[in-house]
């Protein structure tokens, strides 16, 4: 690792009250520079699933909303016991910073800008892997749904979607990464695509527990990946369930998310196995 991009880290740890580490990494899964306390072993095994959910995430942009050049903003992960965050850093490298679960959450991103404005011209050397072939982000446009279709639409979260300004897609999927059941105007093809991505993004998810902090039974949330032109998602749906949800970048996320977590228990039942919503 490099020792002075390592002190530079701490001003994170040092300024924000109940933050816990931070570490710098490259595009390519590489650490560059970790705050004290963290074993080197764990800083590799962060590093490595911060930079492979980033390239998923980037896949899914188009779940998102419609965009020409799509720009991602920022991940975030909540578990029981803290957060996990995720910004750019300069050209092909990537900042990561974790957090008890009452830390101010706008103190906490401002010191991550600030630091990254600060690290200026250290991160400046290209990325092994360019940002587009990692993520995909770009991808066709998702085929409209087709009547093949039928019996596949959740009325639950077409309810949500109708009802909540800006509201986009969403699909439940199950552990196995097949979708179970989406709204209205997903085709198959895509609620494919972005169950297989949202699986590789919770697994990813789950591996940074530990930079969040240890505590057993720590327990994973949710993970939300913001774009300049929407938000998407990630959240428990039940037993071996996760709920994808897309929405454009105006809409109330809070809103949003609470009527999805209403809806959820209803989701459960209703595309259960054999229940008729095509995929096992």
């Amino acid at each position: 690792m490099t020792a002075d991009l390592s002190w530079m880290l701490e001003d994170i740890v040092h300024n924000v009250p109940r933050a816990r580490h931070a570490v710098l990494l490259s595009a390519d899964g590489l650490p560059r520079g970790a705050t004290e306390g963290l074993a080197e072993k764990d800083v590799r095994t962060i590093s490595a699933a911060m930079a492979g959910m980033q390239s998923l995430s980037r896949a899914t942009a188009h779940f998102a909303g419609p965009e020409e050049d799509p720009q991602w903003n920022q991940t975030i992960i909540e578990f029981s016991h803290g957060w996990s965050f995720l910004i750019g850093a300069g050209q092909g490298a990537y900042l990561a910073a974790a957090a008890a679960p009452d830390v101010d959450m706008q103190q906490i991103s401002f010191r991550m800008h600030r630091l990254v404005a600060r690290l200026g011209n250290n991160l400046t050397s290209p990325p092994r892997v360019r940002a587009e072939d990692a993520g995909g982000a770009r991808g066709s446009a998702p085929r409209q749904q087709s009547s093949d279709d039928a019996g596949f639409v959740l009325g639950e979260l077409d309810q949500v979607m109708s009802e909540v300004k800006g509201a986009r897609h969403a699909v439940l999927l199950g552990s196995e990464g097949l979708p179970r059941g989406t709204t209205s105007g997903m085709s198959r093809d895509l609620a494919d695509t972005i169950s297989a991505a949202m699986t590789g993004i919770h697994a990813y998810s789950r591996v940074t527990s530990q930079f969040a902090g240890v505590l057993e039974d720590a327990e994973w949330r949710q993970t939300v990946i913001e774009f300049q032109h929407g938000w998407i998602f990630l959240m428990a749906a039940g037993p071996g369930a996760l709920l994808a949800a897309a929405a454009e970048h105006e809409c109330d996320i809070e809103e949003f998310t609470t009527r999805l977590h209403e809806a959820v228990p209803r989701l459960t039942v209703a595309a259960t196995p054999g229940k008729g919503t095509g995929h096992a």
